[in-house]
């Protein structure tokens, strides 16, 4: 699934090989998708982008978004793959193809879930508009944002409940979130009150620093580029490494269901609160 890693180094990646490139056609879904959303009817998105450039590509919160000549955006997130690929290439099935007049595609997919949206800066939408609107980790205000959030949540949330639902943090999802508490050292399921001042210092600290090595090695090596490539950070608790043993301390790792999605901890390193707390 996209999020903030894969989305920024998939934004630098298309911005780096399609700017400029120009549409000859897009080919509307294949294949029927029950979970891929778009906005208007999919067939008529060559209307719009056919002998048009891209101007430039973003990545921001849970989206990618593409820009082309006369005003049109098309944005997509959670799981969609997009591959850019030579055109004898191209999938089986996709739920969008587009064209470019050098003879390369950009095919999407969707595994579970996502939107490819296609736009004219009227996109209302609360999960874009947040996104839109996302302070980033790496920048001098997301301290104070932080911090700020953290203070306004109510006490019995839990790390993960803070940390990867309600949009606080755009692009911050389960999947980031294992190694970030790993890291940190904290239960996914240990509550903001049960937390002293460390905790939560450390809990910032390893959200920017883990975050920045994620992106700084192309995402995720459980998520894959544009290219088909995983990326090159080595999950330390993910669905690749919950059978071996903990990295630090060498013990069993747990795998659990837990808001509506699977947690990997250590239940040494990342120990739960104490009954009553």
């Amino acid at each position: 699934m996209l999020e903030l890693p894969e989305v920024l180094t998939i934004a630098e990646q298309l911005r780096n090989t399609i700017t400029d490139k120009t549409v000859s056609n897009v080919l509307p879904p294949n294949k029927e998708h029950k979970f891929c959303w778009y906005q208007g009817d999919p067939a008529e998105y060559g209307t719009a982008l056919a002998a048009h450039k891209v101007t430039t590509v973003d990545g921001f919160g849970i989206y990618v978004e593409i820009s082309f000549e006369g005003g049109y955006k098309l944005c997509f997130n959670d799981g969609v793959n997009a591959r850019l690929l030579p055109k004898e290439e191209v999938p089986k099935s996709y739920q969008l193809l587009i064209d470019f007049d050098d003879g390369m595609v950009l095919a999407f997919t969707v595994a579970m879930y996502g939107g490819i949206i296609l736009h004219s800066g009227n996109y209302d939408n609360e999960y874009y508009q947040k996104s839109r609107q996302v302070i980033s980790v790496f920048s001098p205000e997301f301290e104070p944002h932080f911090r700020k959030r953290m203070a306004e949540s109510k006490p019995t949330l839990s790390a993960k409940a803070f940390m990867a639902t309600e949009q606080r943090f755009p692009g911050i999802g389960n999947g980031v979130l294992q190694d970030i508490l790993f890291e940190a050292r904290i239960h996914p399921k240990k509550k903001l009150q049960a937390m002293g001042a460390e905790e939560k210092d450390r809990l910032l600290a390893c959200t920017v620093a883990v975050l920045r090595e994620m992106l700084g090695r192309g995402g995720r090596d459980t998520e894959k580029d544009i290219f088909g490539n995983p990326g090159g950070y080595q999950t330390k608790l993910s669905k690749n490494t919950w059978k071996a043993p903990c990295p630090v301390c060498g013990g069993e790792l747990v795998k659990e269901a837990y808001l509506g999605g699977s947690v990997y901890y250590c239940p040494t390193c990342q120990p739960a609160e104490k009954k009553g707390k």
